[in-house]
Parts: C-alpha cells; sequence; structure tokens
C-alpha cells in the first residue's frame, strides 16, 4: 500500500520492483487481488495491465488502520497504548520528539477544553 500510496498509482509490476526482497510476481498479484477485495484498491487497464490505486485516502486509512490496533491489542485506550510505547522506548527518544509529544497533548487538551465550553 506504501508503494501505491506514494506513487498515486501503479501496476504489479511497478510495485514488485520497488519492493525489498520482492516475493514472487504472482504473489505480488495475490496481495493486490486482496487487497481490492478489501477495498483498499481498485484497478483499471492500461492495454494488458491493471493499474492500481487507493480507494480511500491515506489518513484515513491510518486512522482505522491505528484504531484496530488500539482495539486489538490496548482494549482501545489509547493511553495503554502509548504508555506501553514509551515505556518500551523512553530512552530511546529524542529530545525533540518528546516536545513534540508533549505539543500535540497540550493542543488536544486545548481542543477539548473549547469543545466543552461550547
Amino acid at each position: 500500500m506504501d508503494i501505491v500510496y506514494a506513487r498515486g498509482r501503479a501496476t504489479a509490476a511497478t510495485i514488485r520492483g520497488a519492493m525489498h526482497e520482492a516475493p514472487s510476481s504472482a504473489a505480488v498479484r495475490k496481495l493486490l487481488q486482496i487487497l481490492e477485495t478489501k477495498g483498499h484498491l481498485k484497478h483499471g487497464k492500461e492495454g494488458r495491465e491493471h493499474v492500481y490505486q487507493p480507494v480511500k485516502a491515506k489518513v484515513g486509512a491510518a486512522r482505522r488502520a491505528m484504531q484496530g490496533l488500539l482495539d486489538t491489542f490496548f482494549g482501545g485506550s489509547l493511553s495503554e497504548a502509548i504508555a506501553s510505547h514509551l515505556t518500551g522506548n523512553a530512552g530511546k527518544l529524542q529530545e525533540d520528539e518528546l516536545k513534540e509529544i508533549a505539543r500535540m497533548i497540550r493542543a488536544a487538551r486545548e481542543q477539548s477544553n473549547a469543545s466543552n465550553d461550547a
């Protein structure tokens, strides 16, 4: 999906060529077929080739994937997911990353307060 999102549209051969340690052509085509069946991709024909493109914007797809991850591993709790990540990676986070996380928390708090005041 990353390759298709980056290019906007791509053939199976283009996708396979962009993959690190790519599987067989048949495996790539099967994966694209599965992604299309699940509603993530659609295709059109150009000559003899299928050209694939995403059905949904990357941001929306990322949100749905994140929600699935939260639901599956953390009972839907964002705070538990963040705590789990920070506990395992606290020593690895750069100062600028910590500042950005703090900034996002402040912005979310302000947005929540504004919503509650309305």
